[in-house]
């Protein structure tokens, strides 16, 4: 018998939108480089695998390219996964000790809310190639730990732009997010990120650019609650609200697709 694992659109209540993960529950701790391998074969933007471990579950994500330290739509999947299967009961806390610490998240049907560290960006001076390699004008360029985001001048320029992703993957960053202010009324502010440098050239709606997007946006619009659309071409929403060290972000998931591994080495 093989492993169950799960194909899932995150930040999405409709299949096809939103961001793909597949979620793989294992009876204990995988070994790194077969993880690596399923990552690779399953081609999604993220493949989160997650095992007992305490009170709660350790979660590692991979891309196909490598693993990553923080992942938003993995997690969110993740713990749809564990509600949906009876992993959890509904009024249980999703539990993850992670590489960025301890994640959690809770149902409030029909949305899930993780509690993710705010990851603020720093004034920073954009590299060498990579406006060039973006084709828009920079209103302002920071930087966090993980990645670089660039706000420009309209919801129009992040909606239109076509970045030269060859040129992008010679920047030395896990990704860049780029970001506006949304004049629709609907979101307070739209966003795309790009990641050609870890294997994903454009990913779909990527939770963890939203613990930079929170702080940002919130010093700017003076507010600490926003619904925010992702903009690629698939599209997400994501409920931001930021509280001190911590971003809460909400989404829904749905399952489209279950299926089993039969290989384990």
């Amino acid at each position: 018998m093989g492993l169950e694992v799960f194909h899932v659109d995150a930040f999405t209540d409709k299949p096809f939108a939103g961001n793909p993960a597949a979620v793989c529950v294992l009876p204990g701790p995988g070994d790194e480089r077969w993880m690596g391998n399923v990552a690779r074969e399953m081609n999604l933007s993220e493949t989160a695998f997650l095992h007992r471990e305490g009170e709660g579950y350790r979660l590692r994500w991979f891309t196909p390219a490598v693993e990553v330290d923080l992942c938003g739509h993995g997690t969110l999947a993740s713990a749809h996964i564990l509600w949906e299967r009876d992993y959890l009961g509904k009024n249980d806390e999703a539990r993850f000790q992670t590489q960025s610490g301890l994640l959690t998240a809770r149902l409030i049907t029909p949305w899930i809310e993780l509690n993710f560290p705010s990851e603020p960006a720093r004034d920073a001076t954009a590299p060498a190639g990579l406006i060039e390699a973006l084709g828009v004008k920079a209103k302002h360029v920071g930087k966090n730990r993980f990645d670089y985001l660039v706000e420009v001048a309209s919801e129009e320029t992040v909606r239109e732009m076509k970045p030269d992703y060859s040129r992008l993957g010679n920047v030395e960053t896990r990704g860049v997010i780029v970001t506006s202010f949304s004049g629709s009324g609907r979101y307070a502010f739209v966003s795309r990120f790009f990641a050609p440098r870890v294997g994903i050239n454009e990913d779909p709606v990527t939770g963890s650019a939203h613990c930079c997007l929170g702080p940002f946006w919130r010093d700017r619009l003076h507010k600490n609650e926003f619904t925010a659309y992702q903009a690629s071409e698939r599209g997400g929403v994501v409920k931001v609200r930021v509280e001190e060290d911590r971003v809460y972000l909400s989404g829904q998931a749905i399952t489209v697709v279950k299926g089993e591994l039969l290989s384990f080495s």
